[in-house]
C-alpha cells in the first residue's frame, strides 16, 4: 500500500511540473520573468520546476497558476496528492484545554466577521438570522491553508492578514479554522476588559491545539502600555515546545502594519521593536479587490443561487470590491455623501480626529463643538437649537450589514468579587457619551482627506473636550507638522498637564520652529530629566556639538541606563573625541558584549577618518566577529581600495549573505567593473529573491550607461515588479536629460501605474515642464492622495522659479495642510487653521512653569578603564 501511495505522489508531482512547464512555454516566459510577475523569489521558482526538489508550497503554486493562466484548482489537487495531505493530520491527542472554548461553538459574528445581506424571517420565529455569502477563495487562503496544515502536523504558526477595511480578512481567518474546529481545537478571543489586558493576562494559559484570535491586532500590539509585552508573550508561545501546536491568527490595516515595520530614526525611541520582530515574515497582504479568477468563481456561485453574491456582483463587478459591498460600505458612503449637512459635518470631524491620531472613542461634546466649522455659511445659518441631537440620531441608524456611520459606544459594567470596594474614581474615562466612527468611513477619510487641515472649531473643541493625554499629544504633533504652531503649543500644554511628559518634546519643537532656541533647550532638558530618551539624545548632541563633553556624557549615559543600547555608541564617540582611546575601546567592547556591536563599528570609522588604518581594520574585524554586518562591508571596501579584489569580493559576499543590502550593491558594482557581468546578474537575482531589488536597479543604470536602453528597461521593470521603482525613475530622468521627453513621460507613467506615488509626482513635474499646468496639478493632487504630499512642494518650487509667486505660495500652503512644510521662514509665527499667516503670539523665553528646579549637576556613571577594576566581571558597577 505504501508503494502505491508513493507512486501516486510521484506521478502527481511530475504532472504538476509538466503543467507548469507547458504554461511557461505557452506564455513564452523565462523562469526569471515568471518569478518577477508572480512576485516570488527566483530560487523559489527554480525549485518549483526542478526534478528532485521538494513539492512547491500551495502559495507558490497559486501564484504561478495565476501568471501562467493555468487552472489553480487542478494544480492544487495535484499538489495535495503529491504531498499526501490526506494522511498528514495524524491522530487527535487529548491536551490540557486551557483558555477559550471549542472552535465549533463560536459564532462568526462573535468573532467580528462582518454580516452581509438582509435579515431573513421565518413564519414561526421573529428572530432575525444573519447570513454569510458562499465563500470565495483567493490567494491568501492558500497561505492560511498552509499554516493550518503545519499546525496539524504539530508546529506552531502565526499569520497576520494585512488589508484595508472590509476586504475579507476576518472572514478568511474564520474559514481557515473550520478544519481545526472539526478536529476539536479550541479558539480563544481575548477582549475583556480590554483586548490588550485580556491577551496579556491569558497568553500563558493557552494550551496546545488552540487558535488565538487577534482580530484588529493593533488593539493588542499597538497598545501604548502593553503592546510590546503582548508581542513578547506571543513570541514565547510560538517557540514553547511543550505548548505546541498553536495557531495565532490576526488582522491589521496597512497603516498599522507600516507603522510597526518602520525602523526608528537614529538615536530616537523604538516603541515597536518587539512587535516588528514578531510580525517579520508572518504578514500577508490581501488585495482590496477580487481578481479575475475570484470574480469568475463568485459569478458561478451567483448563477448557482447565491443571492447575496449576485446582488454584490451587480453593484461591484466593475471594480471588484465585493467584500466591501457585502459589508455595507456603499451605503455607508452614500449616507456620508448625501446625509444632512450637520450629519456630514459630524462625520468629517470624526474622520479628521481619527486620521490625526485620536482614539477610537470620540466624545459627543467634542464632535458637536467641532462640527460647525465644517459647515458653509448658509448651512450654519439653518441650524436649529437641537441640530446636534437630530444629527446624531440620523447617524445612529444602521445601514446594510448592521453598521452605523457613527455608533454610540456603551460602557460595559464592571464586576467585582464581594467585599471588594469600588475604586474612588474610574481612571481615564471620557466625559459624557462617546461614539465610534464606522471602519469604512474612517478608511475613506484617511484616503480622501489627506490634503485637508481641520478648521478652527476642530482644534478648539479638542482643546476643550478631549481629556486623554495620548489624544492631545497626537493632535499637538498633527498641528505642528501642519505649521499650526499656536494650536500645537496649547494642545501640547494640555497633554503635558494631563500627564503626558513626552509632550515636552513637542512643545520644544514648536519653540524651535518659532526661533526660540533658548526656550526649546529648557524644554528638551526638562524632558530629558523626566525620562524621555529622545530628549536625552538631543541634549547630549547639543552639548557635544558645543564641545561640552562632560554634560554630553551625562545625558548619553542616562539614555544608556534607560536601556537604549545605541547610547553606548555616543559614549564611545565622546571618549574618542576627548582623547581617551583606551577608554573608548573598553566602552565599545562593553557595548558589543551587551548587544550593540555598532559602537565598535563607529569607533573604527573614527579611527579610519583619522588615518589610523591599522587600528580601524582591527576594530572593523572585531565588530564583524561580534555581529555588526556593516563592518564586513567596511572591511571589503578597504580591501577594494587597496586593490585586493579577491579579498573584497569574499567579504562583500559574506556581508551580502548576512543580509547587508548595500554589500550586494557594492558587490554587483565590483563584479561589473571586473567584467563579470554574468556573475553580477546572478547576484542581483539572488538578492531579489531576498527582496533586495537595489542591485537590479544598479544593473539597469549600468545598461543605460552602456547604451543598452532595452536591457536597462528590462531590469528596471523587474525591479519595479517587486515594488522598487527607483530604476524606472532614474531612466525617466536620464531620458529627459537627453531630450527624449516622450520616453521620460512613458517611464514615469510606468512607475505611477505600478503603484509608485513618487512616479505620479515625477509625471506631474514633466507635465509642468511641457506647459500643461492643469494636468500637472491634477497629477500632483493624485500623488498627495496616495501619500506623497512632497509633490506639492516640487510643483510649488517650479512655479516659484518661473516667477509665479502667488501660485507657489498657494501650493506651499496646501503642502502645509497635508503635513509637509518646506520653508519655515515663510510663516515665522505659523499658520491659522484657515491657512492665513498667524500674527506674533509668542514671547521668546520658556514659561516659568517649565523652568527646572535648581539641582546639583547629575553624576555620571563611568565604565572601568581596566578589566580588573570593579566587581570582577570587567564592567565595574555599570
Amino acid at each position: 500500500m505504501g508503494n502505491e501511495q508513493e507512486a501516486r505522489a510521484a506521478a502527481a508531482l511530475a504532472g504538476l511540473r509538466r503543467h507548469l512547464e507547458d504554461g511557461l512555454a505557452r506564455g513564452r516566459l523565462t523562469k526569471t520573468q515568471a518569478a518577477a510577475r508572480a512576485k516570488l523569489g527566483r530560487t523559489t521558482v527554480q525549485e518549483a520546476f526542478r526534478d528532485g526538489a521538494p513539492c512547491p508550497s500551495a502559495a507558490t503554486v497559486a501564484a504561478l497558476a495565476h501568471v501562467l493562466h493555468l487552472p489553480d484548482r487542478e494544480l492544487q489537487e495535484l499538489r495535495r496528492t503529491a504531498v499526501g495531505e490526506a494522511c498528514e493530520a495524524g491522530p487527535v491527542v487529548e491536551q490540557n484545554q486551557g483558555v477559550g472554548r471549542p472552535a465549533s461553538e463560536w459564532d462568526p459574528y462573535d468573532l467580528e466577521v462582518h454580516p452581509a445581506g438582509t435579515a431573513t424571517h421565518s413564519r414561526c420565529s421573529v428572530r432575525s438570522e444573519l447570513r454569510l455569502p458562499t465563500y470565495v477563495s483567493r490567494d491568501h487562503d492558500l497561505v492560511l491553508a498552509d499554516a493550518v496544515q503545519e499546525v496539524r502536523a504539530g508546529h506552531s504558526r502565526m499569520v497576520v492578514l494585512v488589508g484595508s477595511s472590509s476586504t475579507g480578512k476576518t472572514r478568511a481567518c474564520w474559514e481557515a479554522v473550520q478544519p481545526l474546529a472539526a478536529e476539536g481545537w479550541r479558539l480563544w478571543h481575548p477582549y475583556d476588559p480590554t483586548r490588550a489586558e485580556a491577551a496579556l493576562a491569558g497568553i500563558e494559559h493557552v494550551a496546545a491545539r488552540t487558535v488565538v484570535w487577534l482580530n484588529e491586532a493593533q488593539h493588542y500590539l499597538g497598545d501604548v502600555m502593553t503592546g510590546e509585552r503582548v508581542a513578547a508573550a506571543l513570541h514565547t508561545l510560538l517557540t514553547h515546545n511543550a505548548r505546541r501546536p498553536v495557531l495565532i491568527l490576526g488582522t491589521l490595516w496597512p497603516n498599522y502594519a507600516d507603522q510597526y515595520a518602520s525602523l526608528p530614526q537614529s538615536g530616537g525611541p523604538d516603541p515597536h521593536s518587539r512587535v516588528r520582530e514578531l510580525l517579520a515574515g508572518r504578514t500577508f497582504t490581501i488585495p482590496d479587490a477580487f481578481g479575475p479568477e475570484a470574480l469568475r468563481t463568485a459569478e458561478a456561485l451567483a448563477e448557482g443561487g447565491d443571492v447575496l453574491l449576485a446582488d454584490a456582483l451587480a453593484r461591484a463587478r466593475e471594480h471588484g470590491r465585493i467584500t466591501q459591498d457585502l459589508a455595507g460600505a456603499p451605503e455607508l458612503l452614500r449616507r456620508f455623501e448625501h446625509g444632512s449637512p450637520a450629519a456630514k459635518a459630524l462625520l468629517e470631524a470624526a474622520m479628521d480626529a481619527r486620521r490625526l491620531g485620536v482614539g477610537l472613542h470620540l466624545p459627543r461634546a467634542f464632535l458637536a463643538e467641532a462640527a460647525p466649522g465644517y459647515l458653509a455659511d448658509y448651512d450654519f445659518d439653518q441650524l436649529t437649537n437641537d441640530w446636534s441631537e437630530a444629527a446624531f440620531t440620523e447617524l445612529a441608524h444602521a445601514v446594510h450589514g448592521k453598521l452605523s456611520p457613527l455608533l454610540g459606544v456603551k460602557a460595559r459594567p464592571s464586576y467585582r468579587p464581594p467585599g471588594i470596594p469600588a475604586p474612588l474614581e474610574a481612571p481615564d474615562v471620557e466625559p459624557g457619551p462617546v461614539f465610534r466612527l464606522a471602519d469604512y468611513l474612517e478608511q475613506h477619510g484617511r484616503t480622501t482627506r489627506q490634503r485637508l487641515c481641520p478648521p478652527a472649531s476642530f482644534w478648539a473643541a479638542a482643546h476643550a473636550h478631549l481629556t486623554k493625554p495620548d489624544d492631545l499629544h497626537s493632535l499637538a504633533n498633527a498641528a505642528r507638522t501642519r505649521r499650526r504652531l499656536q494650536w500645537s503649543y496649547h494642545l501640547g500644554l494640555r497633554a503635558f498637564d494631563s500627564g503626558h511628559t513626552d509632550a515636552l518634546v513637542t512643545l520644544a519643537s514648536v519653540l524651535e520652529a518659532l526661533g526660540d532656541g533658548a526656550g526649546a533647550d529648557v524644554l528638551y532638558q526638562r524632558a530629558a530629566d523626566t525620562g524621555n530618551v529622545f530628549a536625552m539624545f538631543h541634549v547630549a548632541g547639543t552639548h557635544e556639538g558645543s564641545g561640552d563633553y562632560e554634560v554630553a556624557q551625562i545625558y548619553a549615559q542616562r539614555a544608556a541606563d534607560a536601556g537604549d543600547q545605541s547610547a553606548h555608541t555616543v559614549l564611545t564617540r565622546i571618549r574618542e573625541l576627548t582623547g581617551d582611546r583606551n577608554g573608548a575601546e573598553i566602552l565599545a567592547e562593553y557595548a558589543a558584549e551587551a548587544g550593540a556591536p555598532e559602537a565598535l563599528y563607529v569607533l573604527a570609522g573614527l579611527r579610519e577618518a583619522a588615518n589610523d588604518h591599522e587600528s580601524a581594520v582591527d576594530l572593523f574585524k572585531r565588530a564583524a566577529n561580534m555581529g555588526a554586518t556593516p563592518a564586513l562591508t567596511a572591511l571589503a571596501r578597504l580591501r577594494e581600495s587597496a586593490g585586493d579584489y579577491d579579498g573584497a569580493i569574499y567579504l562583500f559576499r559574506q556581508a551580502s549573505d548576512a543580509g547587508d543590502s548595500m554589500a550586494s550593491v557594492m558587490l554587483t558594482q565590483i563584479l561589473v567593473n571586473l567584467g563579470d557581468v554574468e556573475g553580477a546578474e546572478a547576484l542581483a537575482f539572488k538578492a531579489a529573491d531576498a527582496r533586495n531589488l537595489h542591485p537590479l536597479s544598479l544593473l539597469s543604470a549600468m545598461r543605460q550607461w552602456a547604451g543598452d536602453h532595452e536591457g536597462a528597461r528590462e531590469f528596471a521593470q523587474l525591479a519595479a515588479s517587486g515594488g522598487y521603482f527607483d530604476a524606472l525613475l532614474h531612466l525617466s530622468r536620464t531620458a529627459e536629460g537627453s531630450g527624449r521627453h516622450e520616453e521620460a513621460e512613458n517611464l514615469a507613467r510606468q512607475a505611477a501605474e505600478a503603484g509608485d506615488p513618487i512616479g505620479l509626482g515625477e509625471l506631474a513635474r514633466l507635465r509642468e515642464l511641457a506647459g500643461d499646468r492643469e494636468g500637472a496639478e491634477k497629477l500632483t493632487f493624485e500623488a498627495v492622495d496616495t501619500r506623497h504630499p512632497s509633490a506639492l512642494i516640487t510643483l510649488a518650487q517650479m512655479r516659484e522659479r518661473a516667477g509665479d509667486h502667488a501660485s507657489a505660495t498657494a501650493l506651499y500652503r496646501l503642502a502645509a495642510d497635508a503635513g509637509q512644510v518646506f520653508d519655515e521662514e515663510r510663516w515665522p509665527h505659523g499658520l491659522d487653521p484657515d491657512g492665513s499667516p498667524s500674527p506674533p503670539w509668542h514671547e521668546k523665553g520658556c514659561p516659568a512653569q517649565f523652568d527646572p528646579p535648581p539641582e546639583a549637576t547629575p553624576s555620571v556613571r563611568t565604565y572601568p578603564l581596566s578589566p580588573h577594576i570593579g566587581d570582577g566581571d570587567g564592567r565595574g558597577d555599570g
